[in-house]
């Protein structure tokens, strides 16, 4: 199946963005190493100028926007961390930015995206009620929405972490990558199966939502009930009417991991202890799958450590030992 997103896009948007966003690190971690039996790497898109790799998508979709689209501004659903991206990628264009988000966002990423300069909505309990709000505004105000995964320029400047670790790691062997609505899974994809053909590409999520993989069972996407989860940032469902990540999660995608919230809270600890590294909580579900002994690995692996935005007191609840599970609602 013929693609939107190609190596040319990701190659064309990592110039793009280039001086726009940070360069991140990938780094050796000798502990998981060790517990793997083979080389284990960590991209840390948590070094990102915004903390999280939406920065990416989000600056190459807005420096790819025709001059009458700047003119009236531009309007997101978002989890937060695409908001934050876009908000700081408009604020630096000098682009008018609406972000609409759920009542299950946490506020500190609320908090950050205002702090950026953009307007905040809060509409309903989920990711599909915020994106009424800037369906709206896209129908009756005219401004011009970008999706936080669902774009090919958005998957595109995603698919630059891919380029990044290929040219890191040149033998790479699997990539684990947090797998939400598809936008770094696809874009990341891409890239690598571009360019390393053989490369396993290994999707992580949670058992409480997991739309990407619950789409795919079923061979179609269909709607999924948004739930708290440690991993809130991959919430949400990937959209009836999705155009591009779903196919690109269907022909890329070799295996799917859903973690349980006791293995997230895991990852964080250890993310913290042994990497001295703060992440949230879908940031770390690739550090949780090996963890589980989720993962098989064979050769030198790349863990993409998505995000850094976590609540600050949730996480030193976490790495105190004083979290303790919420159930699931009925």
């Amino acid at each position: 199946m013929t693609h939107a997103v190609t190596l040319a896009t990701i190659h064309a948007a990592a110039e793009r963005i280039a001086g726009e966003v940070v360069r991140t690190p990938l780094v050796p971690s000798p502990t998981l190493s060790e517990r793997a039996g083979a080389p284990v790497f960590l991209k840390l898109e948590t070094r990102q100028t915004t903390g999280s790799f939406k920065l990416r998508g989000a600056t190459n979709a807005v420096l790819s926007l025709p001059p009458e689209a700047r003119k009236v501004g531009i309007a997101a659903a978002s989890t937060g961390n695409h908001g934050r991206g876009l908000a700081h990628a408009a604020a630096r264009q000098g682009l008018r930015c609406i972000v609409c988000m759920s009542a299950l966002v946490p506020e500190n990423k609320v908090a950050a995206i205002r702090t950026l300069g953009a307007e905040i909505r809060i509409v309903g309990r989920s990711q599909d009620d915020a994106q009424d709000e800037v369906d709206r505004l896209v129908a009756e105000e005219g401004f011009t929405a970008i999706p936080p995964f669902d774009h090919p320029d958005v998957i595109s400047g995603q698919g630059s972490i891919g380029l990044e670790i290929v040219a890191d790691v040149a033998d790479v062997e699997q990539v684990v990558v947090p797998l939400s609505g598809g936008g770094l899974f696809g874009g990341i994809a891409a890239a690598v199966k571009a360019l390393r053909p053989l490369a396993r590409m290994t999707g992580v999520s949670m058992e409480r939502g997991p739309a990407m993989q619950l789409s795919l069972a079923a061979g179609r996407p269909v709607p999924v009930e948004e739930l708290p989860t440690l991993a809130d940032s991959l919430g949400g469902g990937i959209g009836l009417d999705n155009r591009h990540t779903f196919a690109l999660a269907r022909d890329l995608l070799d295996e799917v991991v859903l973690l349980a919230e006791a293995e997230i809270a895991a990852a964080i600890d250890h993310a913290y202890a042994a990497e001295q590294e703060i992440v949230e909580g879908g940031g770390a579900v690739g550090i949780g799958a090996l963890l589980a002994g989720k993962l098989t690995v064979s050769g030198p692996t790349v863990l993409v450590v998505s995000g850094r935005n976590i609540d600050m007191a949730l996480h030193r609840r976490i790495v105190s030992g004083a979290w303790e599970e919420t159930p699931c609602p009925a």
